[in-house]
């Protein structure tokens, strides 16, 4: 009774020791389950990962040891069914396997019974159950040996089958997540290779986009004005054989331009040559433009008064045309830039008998053969040169006159000895010249027309002009139709009438060019009497007698009417 119970108190220690292997499995198999989620969770780095791969292994690894200690724990065990493991004789007692005590004491083979009585000191009984032994045959018991083993055997290979089945997805697993952790890692860095890639591109594009900006807009400012509210007057020297670059520099240093180099660029894109030299007066309200065209036109060879802007009085302008005239700066192209002086004030000025005598007395040889006031409509019609001319901060209605009556004289200075030796006034040469001016449109033909103008005053003809007619009636420097021009009234009553005068108008009627004053002092020397142009070539015809005169008038101006 004792052997039994303490076969199954062995049975129960070994079956103790195998749940403890299984509950050493079970812990292991939720640890590396534990691990694999917080790896997957938390996206640990590689080296947290490979530490915790090497945690899973070394449970692993213990697992499988714990298991190999239970195997070799069986194997070494004793089976009271498997006498072949316990270390008894293979043959038994035949009559009982379980006898107390034996039979024959000579016999070599000892009851089965006797080895555990001999440990009875060892055994705790009061843990032992009530059990009644069984009388096996050698057969019987070898066979039922036999059994045992092959289902522990099986055991034992359904035991290491599951292990390594449960060793194979663990480590099928442990692949997978390296695999995938690596392709993260590959995402991640291929991300991040994007990312700087996109980051440095756009850097590089908007820097780019900024420095092409910055240019624009430097040189935007620099090829316009310094400051365009600013009027003041810098006076500047280019010395002779100055290249752009040094013009330039000189610009610059005056605070003229921003840059000497965009200025450099900027006239030989533009094919801006031929500066002159000499002084000048630029501003900074100037654009660079403006002062490229200025440099071309030259300087003065001594340092002159700051230009504050300029009128322009073209050839065969009238009193009339020159009062609107002085109202416009000619300096600038935009009609919005006006001179400080008024067409009133003009009028008021060249009609002031003080001022006409001032003049009188300072330009004698010129204005000595004036009109009587009460002759001309205006006293100093004809007298003001065609030009341009400047004005100065300083300058007043009154030094603009004086300088254009200056500019007459000063281009009659050659002529005056000839006008007085051809028994001629100053103002009748001038009277002349107005309708030279008009009638002809070159050179040639206004020394032919001067030509004529003579031969009819020679014979007392009357001159026939529709010039001195339009200037009567106010109308002379407006547009007219050449209808009008044909059907223009001739018998208006007018000292400026010449068809029903003869001779020369009380004075001129507009502002003669050079051009024309040295074809009434140098006519050409014809015998022609008539003249007439075509209104549409330009063409003059002349003509010694009125009939061909008419042939003509009727072919190049009645024929041309609508």
């Amino acid at each position: 009774m004792t052997d039994f119970r303490d076969d199954e108190r062995k049975a129960q220690q070994k079956l103790s020791f195998k749940e403890q292997i299984l509950a050493e499995l079970e812990r292991a198999n939720h640890i590396r389950k534990e691990k694999e989620e917080e790896l997957l969770r938390q996206d640990l780095k590689e080296e947290e990962l490979r530490l915790k791969q090497i945690e899973a292994r070394e449970a692993a690894q213990k697992t499988v040891q714990l298991y190999k200690e239970y195997q070799q724990e069986i194997s070494n065990s004793y089976s009271p069914l498997n006498p072949r493991k316990s270390g008894r004789p293979e043959k038994a007692d035949k009559k009982s396997a379980f006898s107390e005590t034996s039979t024959d004491p000579n016999s070599d083979s000892k009851p089965f019974v006797s080895e555990w009585t001999s440990k009875q000191d060892d055994i705790d009984y009061s843990k032992t159950i009530a059990f009644t032994p069984i009388n096996l045959t050698e057969s019987e018991t070898e066979e039922m040996t036999i059994s045992q083993r092959k289902k522990e055997e099986q055991a034992s290979n359904k035991e290491d089958q599951g292990q390594n089945a449960s060793d194979q997805p663990k480590t099928a697993t442990l692949q997978r997540d390296f695999v995938r952790n690596n392709h993260l890692k590959r995402q991640r860095a291929d991300r991040m290779a994007k990312k700087i890639s996109t980051i440095l591109i756009s850097s590089l594009l908007l820097i780019l986009l900024l420095v092409a900006l910055i240019g624009t807009l430097f040189v935007y400012r620099a090829i316009n004005p310094v400051n365009q509210k600013d009027d003041r007057f810098v006076q500047v020297e280019i010395p002779a054989g100055s290249g752009n670059k040094i013009i330039g520099q000189v610009l610059e240093e005056k605070g003229l331009i921003k840059s000497s180099t965009v200025f450099n660029f900027y006239t030989k894109f533009k094919n801006y040559t031929n500066f002159q030299s000499g002084y000048y007066n630029l501003q900074k309200s100037m654009s660079l433009e403006e002062i490229a065209k200025t440099l071309q036109r030259g300087g003065t060879a001594q340092p002159t008064k700051p230009v504050l802007g300029k009128i322009l009085i073209p050839e065969g302008y009238t009193i009339r045309q020159i009062a609107k005239a002085v109202q416009d700066n000619a300096n600038t192209k935009s009609s919005k830039d006006k001179t400080p002086f008024k067409s009133k004030e003009f009028l008021d000025t060249i009609e002031d008998d003080a001022f006409i005598k001032e003049m009188v007395k300072k330009y004698p040889r010129l204005l000595s053969s004036i009109p009587k006031k009460s002759e001309a409509k205006y006293q100093l019609e004809g007298y003001l040169f065609p030009a341009t001319y400047n004005y100065y901060k300083e300058s007043s209605i009154k030094d603009v006159v004086d300088e254009m009556l200056a500019t007459t004289d000063a281009t009659l200075a050659p002529y005056y000895d000839k006008i007085n030796a051809s028994g001629k006034t100053v103002n009748e040469v001038l009277t002349l010249a107005s309708l030279v001016e008009k009638e002809g449109s070159t050179d040639e033909d206004r020394r032919d027309i001067a030509s004529v103008f003579y031969n009819r005053l020679n014979n007392g003809m009357a001159l026939q002009s529709n010039i001195a007619i339009l200037y009567a009636m106010d109308k002379l420097g407006d547009k007219t139709t050449l209808a009008e021009d044909a059907g223009i009234d001739t018998t208006i009553k007018s000292p400026y009438n010449i068809y029903t005068h003869t001779g020369l108008m009380p004075g001129p009627v507009d502002s003669p060019g050079v051009s024309a004053i040295d074809a009434t002092v140098k006519p050409a020397n014809t015998d022609y009497l008539y003249f007439v142009a075509n209104v549409h070539s330009g063409e003059v015809h002349y003509a010694k007698t009125y009939e061909e005169h008419s042939a003509n008038v009727q072919k190049y101006v009645n024929n041309q009417i609508e």
